[in-house]
Parts: C-alpha cells; structure tokens; sequence
C-alpha cells in the first residue's frame, strides 16, 4: 500500500448538537468526560468538529489502538460515556482517490477473512470541498475497486452484508463498523440528584436514566443488619458501582436502619408500615441531599407496580420533601421494560441476587393501597419523626465508590 494509516476512534454527537447557544458547555463536558474514561489506557488528543469527536493516541501512547484486543476495550469505554450516538475505529491517512481505494480494499480484504459475506455497499461523506469527487463519485470509484479485488461480492444498498464508509475530510477516513453508545447528555450538565438506592432492579436503572440526561449522581442505601446481611450491602455498592461506569464516581451513604424500623414496627399500624417507612427514607435522604448540594430524590419507582406505588401512597409520600423535586424516572414503564435495560447495563444478573433489603424483610402483609390523609396522621401520632430522622442522619456511613478498571479486571 503507497501510504500507511493509523487507527483512531471517530465517535458522533447525539441531541448535543441541537443546544444551539449552550452546546459549546455541553461539548466541554463531554470532553472532558471521555478524558476521565480513556485516562487509565493512556493519553489522547480529543478534538470536537460540527458534530462528530475524533479521538487519536498521543506520541506517548502511539499504538495502542493497533492492538485489536485493547482497541476494542477503549471503543467500549468510549461508548459507555453519555452524549454519544455511536463510535467506530477508524483508519486515518492521507492522499488522493487511488489512496482511499486501497484502503477500502485493505479493509474489505481484513472483513472478508473473518466473515463469509456476499453483499455490500460503500457510503461516503466529503467534507473538504476541495477534494475533486463528489460523495456519489466516490462511492462509485471505491464500490468499482472493491468489485475488481473481489468479483464474488454483490453491491446491494438496501440491506447489505456490510458497509465500507469512506470520509474525506482535512484526513482521510475508511471504516466499517459502528458501535451503538448509550446517547443522552454528559454526567456533570444537569446538577446533581440523590438516588434511593436498593438492591432491586428497578433503582440501579433509574440512577442509570437521570445520569444519562447528565445528573451526576450520590446514592442512599437503608441497611437493617441484622435483618438485612452485609452481602446484602454489598451487593448494593455492586450495583452502585455497575452504574458508576456510566455515571462516574458514586458517593454511596449508607444509613443504619435498623433502630427506626423497629420503631415503626411497634408504633405504626401494620397497613401503614410501608407509606411510613418511605416517608421517613424520603425525609432522611432529602436532609442529606441539603447537605450534599443535591438537587433532587431520585427513586425507581413505577405507577401501580406495588402498593407503596399507587397513586395516593406516592401523593402521600411526596407531601414529607418541601425543598426538591422527586424524579421518577421509572413511572410510566412496565417490570419487562426496566428489566431489558437493567441487563442492557449489566446490572440484572447483580440485582436478582438473593439478598434482602430492609423493604422487603420489612413489608407489610396486607398494606393500604389508597392512603388518605387521615390514615397517616392516625400512623405517625406515636412516633417522633423529627427524632428518628436525626436518628437516620446520624448513623451514616459513606462509602466511594468507583468504577472497576478494565484494563485491572
């Protein structure tokens, strides 16, 4: 081949691009992200142009994405980072129309020696004007190219076995494959929000969807022991860490429960104990969040899903927060629906553990469904809200919790 080519990584902007007087601050932070992702594989030049990123190995760390093994671990974590569409290792190189034909055919000989494909097309975008083909004309010389290396192949355009991409910009770029990411906006655009965080499946999902509109994220966990286990809480900062690949670094609080759910199993009657709990979980985390310069609850629930989840129990749980909204994220989805991207993000086989947290080894047998403002007054007229809170305040521990590396798993 008359020229050589280096592998980077072009990854694509989602909704970023539609921020109009705001996005410069969306694509620095965005920036800024993808650096705090690829730091442990070494060092990058992260350039932004309209509304693509290319993402190229410094001198210091010039081959690591020749090594296909290592390539494909920094294209993972480019893609795990909110705000992108899609990413894909390219080769870049310079030269005229002879140049990015046999690139294409050196990379339609390398798909051909692993898959047994018949069909293709070629697509292409010219950005530099001064490039003398158009996008058709290109398409056409490079489709014609790879048809003379290799006469057994069709050309299909409607649904073809594969596709060689061709960009003629300042560089010139071929590829093949896109790797889809996990869209939304970047972790640290939109404040910062407390996530009631359980061992279930539905609040790791929940953290999961408000990092992905750009909140960053710190967690409360309710922890019973010994009537919930430390697997069990263990199993908790699991799944804070599961999310905190997506989200970044988690501060997990972990509030010792223990005394007040006692408290409120001796002193609220039976039907009510679940709307007291909560009340009593949203009123501890929304003090801590204060504390914490958070902005917002964040909770997993879903309308109807469980009695605590109804209509009026989420009205009366809601009157105990005065200073911030409590997002929802869940509310309009179905358990099948949470349960798909629960295992699209890697958290599902971690959340169905068999591990009790303080709700369920708690629950009440036969709970009211439609709670009336009379029925928590008559609840909570023996207990000491304001002391059972200080109470929870004061019995938290905090825990960093941080992605695992994948270079050290």
């Amino acid at each position: 081949m008359s020229n050589t080519y280096r592998t980077i990584i072009l990854a694509r902007m989602g909704e970023i691009a539609l921020k109009g007087l705001n996005r410069g601050k969306f694509e620095r932070q965005l920036i800024d992200n993808l650096r705090w992702r690829l730091k442990e594989y070494g060092a990058f030049s992260i350039v932004q142009s309209q509304s693509r990123i290319w993402i190229e190995p410094k001198d210091s760390n010039p081959d690591i994405l020749e090594d296909k093994e290592t390539a494909d671990l920094v294209l993972h974590a480019v893609t795990q980072v909110f705000g992108l569409v899609s990413a894909s290792l390219v080769w870049k190189f310079d030269g005229d129309m002879e140049s990015i034909k046999e690139h294409a055919v050196k990379l339609t000989d390398e798909i051909l020696s692993e898959h047994d494909y018949k069909t293709f097309k070629v697509e292409s975008k010219r950005g530099d004007k001064r490039f003398p083909l158009a996008s058709p004309e290109i398409c056409c010389d490079v489709g014609e190219a790879i048809l003379i290396a290799h006469p057994e192949l069709v050309v299909d355009v409607h649904d073809p076995d594969f596709i060689i991409y061709v960009e003629v910009r300042e560089n010139r770029f071929v590829y093949s494959e896109k790797l889809e990411g996990h869209r939304g906006l970047p972790v640290g655009t939109a404040g910062k929000g407390m996530l009631l965080l359980s061992g279930g499946i539905d609040s790791p999902v929940a953290g999961y969807m408000m990092a992905s509109r750009g909140m960053q994220l710190e967690a409360i966990y309710f922890h019973s022991y010994p009537y919930t286990s430390e697997r069990a809480l263990e199993k908790v900062k699991d799944l804070a860490r599961i999310v905190s690949q997506y989200s970044g670094t988690i501060l997990l609080h972990v509030c010792n429960f223990t005394d007040i759910q006692l408290d409120l199993y001796k002193n609220s009657p039976q039907d009510m104990l679940t709307i007291t709990m909560r009340r009593i979980m949203f009123e501890i985390a929304e003090e801590l969040a204060n504390k914490q310069g958070c902005k917002c609850l964040i909770t997993g629930e879903s309308l109807g899903q469980v009695a605590s989840q109804t209509i009026e129990a989420i009205q009366i749980t809601n009157e105990v927060v005065k200073t911030m909204p409590v997002f929802r994220p869940l509310i309009g989805l179905d358990k099948e629906e949470t349960c798909n991207i629960s295992r699209r993000i890697g958290a599902f086989e971690t959340s169905i553990l068999p591990y009790e947290d303080c709700c369920t080894v708690f629950v009440a047998k036969h709970p009211k469904t439609h709670p009336q403002r009379k029925h928590i007054v008559e609840a909570e007229e023996k207990l000491d809200i304001p002391a059972l809170v200080k109470k929870g305040i004061e019995g938290i521990e905090t825990y960093k919790i941080e992605r695992v590396s994948r270079v050290n798993e």
